[in-house]
This record gives structure tokens, sequence and C-alpha cells, in this order.
């Protein structure tokens, strides 16, 4: 299919990992911001095409773009106590369904009677509300800001046929102000960022160039398909042999410079930026959105006003260190033994997009240590 096997060819990809070896002098360590990358990466053995020196090596860094994964866990818990209340039709994409709240989760919830649904556009939670004048329904709008767009036009379609029992349940992070955040963290080592071109082509890359000036970091946005990511690799690397630091647009069948202004003016309109709380990472300054004063009475949380959550969470869970790049999922001591898809500690292990899972459904069970001696012992 036409912008799939195109960008999948092997030999292609080859070429581009002997070009990557070729022009590696030194030791780089490159972070991927996004979750679907990181499944890329790792579902295409990306990560083990590229140069492993000590000396001379590029190491891919998986970072926070996974928004069901840095979904606080008060609010996943506050999403249960919603969901358990009787009149509540809930709803939600099918990924949050098993992230594991302090307790239980969402599935278990349903189990118990709670009216939990999963669906595949927030429209259609407005469509139930329509049909339920007599039930509060509520959606769970996680997301960075790829998914924000239709979130708000949900919210803005509500308001404009008058319906009083829809709410959204808020939950959406950005991405500038949590790179900020990890370039600006004493443990920081990354020096260079794979861009998500999905959140890139809705608000395009005109935040970034301010970013990479004043930390002097390369940023290359880039696709999800094998030869977008080796070409984003490439492209970052040889800024980094360069001592650049540009923002490239690696992506420019997707994504332009402005993104989508019409989806942006619906942003802006719908909500305003505020501090959010990041899961294992803590509160980042301004780095999400809540609803503005003007769509405030489709807010969840306010109308509901869940209160009294106390969270607990998995002491063998370091979910929080994989979400800051601190280590490999499998690094993790509770990696696929306490920790599985089946009876996930965090929500990296369940999430389509979480590291975590990425590592166990693909069969990367060693840690990076093991996998070099492993290596030298072939």
């Amino acid at each position: 299919m036409k912008y799939l096997t195109e960008f999948r060819d092997g030999e292609v990809a080859q070429r581009m990992a002997r070009e990557i070896h070729a022009v590696t002098t030194r030791p780089w360590k490159i972070m991927e911001v996004c979750g679907g990358q990181t499944h890329s990466i790792i579902k295409n053995g990306i990560d083990q095409m590229l140069p492993n020196g000590v000396d001379m090596g590029v190491e891919m860094i998986h970072g926070p773009g996974c928004p069901v994964c840095v979904t606080p866990l008060e609010l996943i818990d506050k999403a249960l106590a919603i969901a358990a209340q009787p009149g509540v039709i809930f709803c939600s994409f099918g990924d949050m369904l098993r992230v594991p709240g302090t307790d239980k989760d969402l599935f278990q919830i349903k189990g118990e009677g709670g009216d939990v649904r999963i669906v595949y556009s927030p429209l259609d939670a407005v469509e139930l509300a329509a049909k339920n004048p007599d039930r509060q329904v509520v959606f769970f709008g996680v997301g960075f800001e790829t998914t924000a767009p239709a979130n708000a036009m949900s919210v803005h379609v509500a308001k404009r046929r008058g319906l009083k029992n829809f709410s959204v349940l808020v939950s959406h992070v950005l991405v500038p102000p949590a790179i900020t955040a990890i370039l600006g963290a004493p443990e920081n080592k990354v020096q260079a960022f794979l861009l998500a071109g999905h959140v890139c082509s809705v608000m395009g890359y005109w935040e970034y160039p301010p970013l990479a000036e004043r930390f002097r970091v390369p940023m290359v946005v880039t696709g999800f398909e094998p030869l977008d990511l080796l070409d984003g690799i490439r492209r970052t690397v040889l800024q980094l042999e360069q001592g650049s630091y540009e923002v490239e647009n690696a992506y420019e069948r997707v994504v332009n410079f402005e993104g989508n202004q019409p989806a942006q003016k619906l942003l802006a309109e719908v909500f305003e930026v505020t501090d959010r709380a990041w899961r294992g990472i803590g509160v980042i300054p301004k780095s999400g959105w809540r609803l503005s004063e003007a769509y405030r009475e489709f807010d969840a949380e306010d109308r509901f006003q869940i209160s009294g959550i106390r969270t607990v969470e998995s002491p063998l869970c370091r979910a929080g260190d994989v979400l800051r790049g601190v280590i490999k999922p499998a690094e993790c001591a509770a990696f696929g033994k306490q920790c599985t898809p089946r009876h996930p500690l965090g929500a990296t292990m369940v999430s389509s997009e979480g590291a975590c899972a990425a590592y166990y459904n693909y069969g990367r069970f060693l840690s990076a240590e093991e996998l070099a001696k492993a290596v030298v012992s072939c």
C-alpha cells in the first residue's frame, strides 16, 4: 500500500543504517518522544541496527510520550469513582480500561456493574448523552495535542446542542513543557530528540526552535514507519556530529511549520493552559490543558466533586523511571515477572504505546548490559 510498503523497504533500511554507522564517531543518546515511535523502533529492531560501541554508538532513550502512561494515579482513581456511580455511563478509549488504579481498573468496575463503554470517538459519547437524557455521560479525555482537537470538538458540540448530561474528565498533556522538564532535570542524559509527527501535524513545530536554541539540542520531526525513524535518526546524528542544533522536518508529507490552524483555534477556545501532574514525573508547570471558563460546566471533576482519594503506587513498579528515560523496561526487577500484561503493575505494561508493553510483546527481556554480554559471547 502506498505510504506503507515504500517506508518499510528492508534494503533501504539497511543502507540507511550503514549511513548512520559511517557518520557516527562518538556515543550519542537520542530520545524518541512518542510511545508509538518506541513500539515501531522495538518491533522493527531499529535500535539493534544502530552502532552500539562504548566509544561510538547511538542509544535510543524512550520518552514519556504515552499519554495513558503519564495520566496520574489520582486521576485514574477519580475515573474509577465516577464510573462506579449509579446513573453514569463512563466512556473511554480501550487502552484505558486495564490501566491499574490503586485497587482496581475500569474493567473491574464494569464487572461489578458499572456502565463502562469503549468508544471510538468522543463524539460517540456525545451521541450517548443525547440518547440517554436521564443518565450522566462522562468521557475520559486523555492524550497529547494529537487527540485534543476531537475532545475539544465534543465539548463544543455538546454546548451547541444544549446537553446538560455530558462532561469530560480531562487529562491532556503538552509535549514542549515535557521536553523542557527532561532537559532541565539534573539526571538528564538526552542529547537530541525525535519529535512526534502526529503531534506536529496538529500543532506544527514552531514551538520547538526556541527550545533547540536554549538547550543546544537538535530536534527532528519524524513519522512512525521504519524508514521515517531511520531518516530521523540519521539527520539527528549528522547534526550532533556537526555541533548543530536545528529543528528539521523529516515528515513533510504530513507536517508543516504552522500546523493545523483551525484545530489550534478550536483548542484555544475550549481549553486553557494549566499545570499538570505526570505519573512518575510530578507536576510540570503549564504542561497541560483544562477546560476554559466558557466550557467549565462540562468539567467532570467539577461536576462530580470526587474527594478523599488516597493513592498508593506499587513499590515494585519502576514505570516512573522508564517514563523519564532513566532505565529501560527490562532493567526493572518486576518486568516480566510480577508485572505482565495480564497482571500489570503500571500503565506502561498495558498501554498500546507503553514502553514496557513494547519490550514484553517483542521479547526484549534482557537489559542493555545483558544484551551486550550476550552479543559478545556469541
